[in-house]
């Protein structure tokens, strides 16, 4: 059985697909502070990378499979094979205005739209039939509405706190989102026994949390 690559993400899933590791005796230990390339079980090998990147590293085969968030799989659209849902990293994307401007998501007039989703977030508002300019940012999409940038945002939340801090209020859900584990189409089938080994190993160690 060849051995596989398994690129897992920094960031928010980072201590929960590490903990997965180890529960698959993938990993024996969390990985070093900055440590990049890890050796895995019977030549294998785990890649550390940023989750934007996750689904280059496993689209191009320098990864035969990596975990990333369903978010980024529908932004994305890379050409990857989704294998299961892992349960961990549960968020939800959501449209919110600044407190007192609810009504701006029932009226007719375009909408500035500041978001790190572009893709997802215009599909939402075309079949809502809603025009909508949308703005690409990276960094704390809050601001944006504060300084006139935008009249909304689409970003992830967790518990809502970041939005209540900053005085905005969620009008409307756009997807709910889990860490998913996906594989390069090639691997899957030149490397079947080792990708359908892990997924049988999969199932249960999520289920065991």
């Amino acid at each position: 059985m060849e051995p596989l690559t398994l690129a897992v993400p920094t960031g928010r899933l980072f201590p929960e697909a590490v903990a997965l590791l180890q529960r698959l005796r993938l990993l024996d230990a969390p990985p070093p502070e900055r440590a990049l390339v890890l050796p895995g079980p019977e030549g294998g090998r785990i890649l550390v990378a940023k989750p934007l990147d996750i689904l280059t590293y496993v689209e191009h085969g320098a990864a035969d499979a990596g975990i990333v968030g369903q978010d980024l799989l529908l932004e994305q659209e890379a050409d990857v094979y989704e294998l299961a849902d892992l349960g961990f990293g549960a968020c939800r994307a959501v449209v919110a205005v600044p407190a007192g401007r609810e009504a701006l998501l029932a009226g007719s007039a375009p909408l500035r739209v500041a978001t790190r989703y572009p893709r997802v977030t215009a599909r939402f508002f075309e079949q809502a039939r809603r025009p909508v300019e949308v703005i690409v940012l990276h960094g704390a999409l809050e601001l944006a509405p504060q300084v006139g940038l935008a009249d909304a945002i689409v970003d992830l939340v967790m518990t809502g706190r970041t939005l209540r801090a900053n005085r905005l209020v969620e009008v409307a859900e756009v997807f709910r989102s889990t860490a998913r584990l996906v594989v390069n189409r090639v691997s899957l089938r030149l490397k079947a026994p080792g990708v359908r080994a892990l997924l049988e190993a999969v199932a249960p160690a999520v289920q065991a949390t």
